[in-house]
């Protein structure tokens, strides 16, 4: 299978914040690959970068087999781009600002509606209403709409779902999944570490850098440790005890639940269970369980501090 984007040492610096750190990065043809990550990973300026709308400092990268800053104006017509924050012409219809992204790129609604059909469907009753008066969901079918329009190779998704209710949510993935199975190569940036299980892989990142890439599957995979869900009525009083325990690896809250590894080899959760209650905690209640991605994520930010 081919490469549809590939990277090698990528780096960008906004004064004296390294955005990029030596970024090495292969999606293949064909993929829905996300870019995983908080606020400030990163992922923005990686996305941008490959959509030729910023350059690199140092490093090279290609998308479709051609490089990024030589060859930008060719891959412009290849690209469809969604920005995270919504950029289309709010005083405009929802119409008139698909008809204007279709001449942009010589084209028409109609000559390329079928392209649309199956997103663009859905508001299409609400052609005449402005876009600035949209929901947040119907936004977002807009805005792909006007990145689909003229028949892109690849799309670039940043932060395509933030901001937006779990049913658009799950409708714009349910897009992205028929999209794919067009042959349409996806990078998606996303913030919510469950959207990552929905991706074919994911990388992972933070402060600038790749921590893992690999399939949702496999990250979990690799987490490599027993992890326990553990719960009492003093939940303040639970982090405290847990992160002054001798054989603490980790602690991190997870809604009413704390999620616990130990250095131990073998453990005992009567062990656990007998130091929480010397320390006054009742109603304790412990419980191993599976990996999500959040709990690797987590555990590959702290292998690399």
């Amino acid at each position: 299978m081919s490469s549809a984007i590939l990277t090698v040492g990528v780096e960008k610096n906004f004064g004296d914040t390294n955005a990029l750190k030596a970024i090495d990065l292969e999606v293949k043809s064909g993929e829905l690959f996300g870019l995983i990550g908080p606020d400030g990973a990163g992922k923005t300026t990686l996305i941008r970068i490959l959509a030729t709308l910023l350059l690199p400092d140092s490093g090279t990268a290609e998308v479709l087999g051609k490089e990024v800053v030589q060859d930008y104006q060719l891959l412009r017509k290849k690209i469809g781009y969604m920005p995270g924050k919504f950029s289309l012409y709010k005083d405009l219809s929802v119409e008139e600002n698909l008809s204007l992204f279709a001449a942009i790129h010589n084209t028409t609604i109609e000559q390329n509606y079928h392209l649309i059909k199956d997103i663009y469907a859905q508001i299409e009753p609400f052609k005449k209403r402005k876009a600035g008066a949209l929901s947040g969901g119907m936004k977002q079918k807009l805005a792909l709409s006007c990145a689909m329009i003229h028949e892109p190779e690849i799309l670039f998704l940043d932060e395509p779902t933030t901001g937006v209710d779990a049913v658009s949510r799950n409708e714009f993935w349910d897009m992205l999944k028929k999209l794919k199975g067009r042959g349409i190569t996806i990078l998606v940036s996303t913030p919510y570490m469950d959207e990552a299980e929905l991706c074919d892989r994911v990388a992972l990142m933070q402060k600038g850098e790749i921590l893992a890439v690999d399939t949702p599957q496999q990250v979990v995979a690799n987490f490599g440790k027993e992890l326990f869900a553990v719960k009492s009525k003093n939940k303040f009083g639970l982090i405290k005890d847990l992160e002054a325990y001798e054989y603490t690896n980790t602690v991190h809250a997870f809604g009413s639940y704390l999620h616990y590894t130990d250095n131990r080899s073998s453990i005992k959760k009567d062990d656990i269970v007998k130091y929480l209650r010397e320390k006054g905690h009742e109603e304790v209640e412990i419980k191993s369980i599976l990996p999500e991605i959040e709990d690797c994520f987590m555990a590959l930010m702290e292998d690399n501090e």
